[in-house]
C-alpha cells in the first residue's frame, strides 16, 4: 500500500492558492513547499542538519548525476539515498530527462530512449523510461518522476508536439515498470510555450493515473507572462485532489505568483547557486556581497532576517570572506538565501490563510 497522502488544508479566496498536507513514507510536507536542490546528494557547502533546521522537509537529489557517480547500485546498497546522504527528511529524484535533453550534441533521442554520453568521462549509456524508473527506485527516494522528453524553446511547434506524444507513450511505460509501492511516481506535463499542447500534454498525462503531477519545460529562459500562461491552460486540467509540482522555478517573486496560480512545490538551484556567486537576497532587494561599499558596513546583511549568519556577521565581515576566497563565504550566504526562501514560503502560507495572497500576486504583476 502506498504511504502517501494530500490534503489540501486552506484555499485562498482571492486565488488558487491553497495550503494542503503531503503525507510520504519519511514524513509530512507542508505545502507549498519549496525544495532545496541537492544535485549530488548534497545541497552544495550545507549539513543536512544545517538543512534540517533551517525548517525543510524535503530535498531534491539529481538522477542523471547519481547514476554515473557513484552509480544507483552503489547507493542501494549502502542502504539507499536516505541512509547514503545522512538526510532524514523526504526525498524527491527527478527522471534525469532534463540533464540528459539539455546535453543536446551529445543525445540521440529514439522511441526507446535516450542514448547520450557522459559529460565525466564520454562513456556511452541508453537512459529509458524502464531504467530511470529502476534507478530512482533503487535511489529510494519518496517521490519519484516519469521519464519525459523537453522540447527547448528554438524547437518547432511540430517537434514540441512530438516530444509531447512521446512523454505520454513514455509515462504509460514508467506507470507499467515501478514496482515499489512504497514510493510516489508524478507524471509530467509538457507542451513547450504551445497553449494547446499544454491542455492535451495535461489531459493525456491525468488519465494515465499518476500519484501528483508536474509541469516541466519552463524556467527556460521565457517571460513571467509566458510562464503564467502555460500554467493558466495546465492547471484546470489537474486533479485538485492531487501535488501541483512546477519543476525548476524560481525567484522569490515566482513563487508567489506561481502558489496563487495553483502550484504546490517547486525546486531551483537559484537560492544556493546565486549564494556560491556573492548574490544575497534581502528584504531590502539584493545585495552583491563583492562590492567595495560593504566593506566596512558593520550592520547585518538583512535587519529583518532571523538566520545564524546576519544574527552573527556583519555585510563586512561577509565581504571579507568572500574575497578571500573563504569556504565559510559560501556556507554562510548559503544559509542566509535558503533561509530567505523558507521565510518567503512561509509568509505565503500566512497570506493564504489570512486571504492575501491574491493581492500580493497581483502587486507584483503591476510593479
Amino acid at each position: 500500500m502506498l504511504d502517501i497522502d494530500f490534503r489540501v488544508l486552506h484555499h485562498d479566496p482571492t486565488s488558487k492558492g491553497r495550503t494542503g498536507r503531503f503525507t510520504t513514507t519519511r514524513g509530512v510536507i507542508q505545502t507549498p513547499v519549496f525544495m532545496p536542490v541537492g544535485t549530488q546528494a548534497t545541497v552544495k557547502t550545507l549539513d543536512p542538519d544545517e538543512l534540517s533546521d533551517i525548517g525543510f522537509q524535503i530535498a531534491l537529489a539529481n538522477t542523471y548525476h547519481l547514476f554515473l557517480r557513484p552509480g544507483h547500485n552503489v547507493i542501494g546498497e549502502l542502504g539507499g539515498l536516505h541512509r547514503f546522504m545522512g538526510w532524514k527528511g523526504s526525498l524527491l529524484t527527478d527522471s534525469g530527462g532534463f540533464q540528459v535533453f539539455s546535453m543536446r550534441d551529445l543525445v540521440k533521442i529514439t522511441e526507446e530512449g535516450v542514448l547520450f554520453s557522459s559529460h565525466i568521462d564520454g562513456s556511452r549509456h541508453m537512459l529509458t523510461p524502464e531504467f530511470s524508473v529502476e534507478i530512482q527506485e533503487r535511489l529510494g527516494a519518496d517521490i519519484i518522476m516519469a521519464f519525459d522528453e523537453m522540447a527547448t524553446p528554438d524547437q518547432s511547434v511540430e517537434h514540441a508536439r512530438e516530444a509531447s506524444e512521446r512523454s505520454t507513450r513514455w509515462a504509460q511505460r514508467c506507470l507499467a515498470a515501478r514496482k515499489r509501492p512504497d514510493q510516489a511516481l508524478f507524471g509530467i506535463t509538457q507542451g513547450a510555450f504551445d497553449p494547446d499542447l499544454r491542455k492535451t500534454s495535461a489531459s493525456q498525462i491525468v488519465k494515465l493515473g499518476f500519484d501528483g503531477y508536474a509541469i516541466g519545460g519552463l524556467s527556460v529562459g521565457e517571460s513571467n507572462e509566458i510562464m503564467a500562461s502555460m500554467i493558466d491552460a495546465t492547471e484546470p486540467l489537474l486533479p485538485k485532489n492531487k501535488p501541483r509540482y512546477l519543476m525548476g522555478v524560481g525567484t522569490p517573486d515566482d513563487l508567489v505568483r506561481c502558489v496563487a496560480r495553483g502550484i504546490d512545490m517547486f525546486d531551483c538551484v537559484m537560492p544556493t547557486r546565486n549564494a556560491r556567486n556573492g548574490c544575497l537576497f534581502t528584504s531590502q532587494g539584493k545585495v552583491m556581497i563583492r562590492n567595495s561599499k560593504y566593506a566596512r558596513d558593520e550592520s547585518p546583511l538583512d535587519p529583518e532576517c532571523r538566520c545564524s549568519t546576519c544574527a552573527r556577521f556583519s555585510r563586512a565581515y561577509l565581504r571579507h570572506l568572500f574575497m578571500a576566497g573563504e569556504i565559510l563565504a559560501l556556507r554562510l550566504n548559503t544559509i542566509h538565501n535558503l533561509c530567505y526562501y523558507k521565510r518567503r514560503v512561509d509568509d505565503i502560507h500566512e497570506s493564504i490563510r489570512s486571504g492575501e495572497l491574491g493581492q500580493w500576486a497581483k502587486s507584483l504583476e503591476d510593479a
